[in-house]
């Protein structure tokens, strides 16, 4: 049997390309995002009572990843990208049906003209990515404090960031987007294979508005330049 999933909704995000999205939920906890509901899911009566958690489970679609197919195994990031496990044993892109879950903050609820959104924080989604479910996190039965995590147990180390002076007179009155270029580029979000080496070559990221272009070595990130992304 086949079954058919329509997205309810669409995440806007700061994250305007897979490059560089954190690898887990609230690793970058100033980022701000939200859903978008549409379609027969885009009413107030369906986020009625939503308001009363303080987070929420998203269910979405590896959109970008859906043509590409998968495989039985995958090398995790956090195994330094040399070794294979299964595809179940992680939370690889690319699955069998292309879907993801995160939990995420919510922040929120607001109707903006015709439009349900819902406030969210902490997101690690690609902005355009289709929501297919949200649910509530409930605490006494989602939260497992003696669970074990495997090859990822601890939340993975992060660098310091440091911005070029031209860079930091640019985001002066753009706190809030500095604190998400920080937080993102702190994960150093290189091939995992590069963790922990020097590397001479510039990077770039497209984040809310900007290409923000960065050098790593062993010790911090370097922001060298922020300039405004073109439009595709």
């Amino acid at each position: 049997m086949s079954y058919q999933i329509e997205p309810i909704g669409v995440i806007r995000s700061p994250y305007k390309e897979k490059f560089a999205v954190p690898r887990q939920p609230g690793l970058v906890p100033s980022a701000r995002s939200e859903i978008v509901l549409q379609g027969e899911a885009n009413v107030i009566e369906a986020v009625r009572g939503l308001e009363q958690f303080s987070h929420l489970w998203l269910l979405f679609l590896f959109d970008q990843n859906l043509d590409a197919g998968w495989r039985p195994t995958v090398r995790p990031p956090r195994l330094g990208g040399n070794e294979r496990i299964g595809v179940f044993a992680s939370r690889a892109t690319f699955r069998p049906n292309g879907i993801g879950m995160s939990a995420v903050e919510l922040k929120g609820v607001r109707q903006q003209g015709s439009d349900v959104i819902i406030e969210l924080g902490g997101v690690d989604l690609v902005d355009g990515t289709p929501i297919v479910d949200i649910k509530p996190y409930i605490p006494y039965s989602d939260s497992l404090p003696e669970a074990q995590g495997g090859f990822a147990t601890e939340q993975p180390d992060t660098l310091p960031v440091v911005f070029s002076a031209q860079v930091e007179v640019q985001l002066n009155e753009h706190q809030q987007q500095r604190a998400v270029i920080e937080e993102v580029l702190a994960q150093d979000p290189r091939p995992a294979y590069k963790k922990g080496k020097a590397d001479p070559k510039e990077y770039a990221v497209h984040l809310f508005d900007y290409n923000v272009k960065f050098t790593v070595n062993c010790e911090q990130v370097q922001v060298t330049s922020l300039e405004k992304a073109k439009l595709s």
